[in-house]
C-alpha cells in the first residue's frame, strides 16, 4: 500500500531522506544548528512543516504489513531555473547544476526502502506512482540524481527507463562519503 506521508511519520522521513542521500541532509543540518542544537530535531521540524521541499507534503510512504517499508518524495522542478546564490555551500553546488538540466519535470528527490523491505518491488511501485503524480501535475518527465556509489538504485533506474543525462564530481569537503559523482537521470512520460 502507498500512502500520503503525515506530519506523524517526519522521523521516517528523515531516516530516509539520510539513507538516500548518504547523511548529507545530516552533515548540513548539523552545521545550521551548531555545536549545541540537535540536528536531528531540526530535520524533523523541517520534514513536519507544511511548505517547502523537504515537507511531509511532497512525500509518499509504501507500507507492508503495516510497517513504513518505504518512501518517495519529490516536487515540481523550478521551469526557469535561476542562478545558483554564490553564498550556497559548495558541497550542493553540484546538485543545483544538475537540477537545473531537468527544468519542469517531476524532480524525485528521494526514493529509499528500509533494509528488511528491498528485493519486494517496492522502488518499482514507487516509481509507477512518481509517475503517476508526475502526470497528474502535467509534467512530461521525471528527473532524479543518484550517487554513483548507489548500485543498486542505478540498476533499477536504468531498468524503469531513466537515461543518463550529465554527471557532477562530488563535493566532499568534510563529509565523509565514498561517492565520488552525482549522476541526473531523466525518463520522459509524456
Amino acid at each position: 500500500m502507498i500512502r500520503d506521508a503525515r506530519a506523524s511519520d517526519a522521523a521516517h522521513l528523515v531516516r530516509f531522506i539520510n539513507m538516500a542521500a548518504d547523511d548529507l541532509p545530516l552533515h548540513f543540518w548539523r552545521k545550521s544548528v551548531g555545536p549545541a542544537g540537535d540536528p536531528v530535531a531540526y530535520g524533523l521540524e523541517r520534514a513536519a512543516r507544511e511548505t517547502g521541499s523537504f515537507s511531509y507534503r511532497n512525500a509518499w510512504l509504501a507500507e507492508v504489513e503495516g510497517e513504513v517499508a518505504a518512501c518517495l518524495l519529490g516536487y515540481p522542478a523550478e521551469e526557469t531555473p535561476g542562478p545558483i546564490d554564490p553564498d550556497t555551500p559548495p558541497i550542493f553546488v553540484p546538485l543545483l547544476e544538475l537540477e537545473a538540466l531537468a527544468p519542469g519535470s517531476w524532480y524525485l528527490n528521494v526514493l529509499a526502502t528500509y533494509p528488511p523491505f528491498r528485493g519486494r518491488g517496492i522502488g518499482r511501485a514507487l516509481l509507477a506512482h512518481a509517475e503517476a503524480v508526475a502526470r497528474r501535475g502535467g509534467h512530461r518527465a521525471i528527473s532524479l540524481i543518484a550517487a554513483d556509489t548507489h548500485r543498486d538504485a542505478l540498476r533499477l533506474y536504468a531498468a524503469a527507463g531513466f537515461r543518463e543525462v550529465a554527471r557532477r564530481a562530488v563535493v566532499k569537503g568534510d563529509w565523509a562519503v565514498d561517492a565520488a559523482e552525482w549522476i541526473l537521470f531523466i525518463r520522459q512520460i509524456g
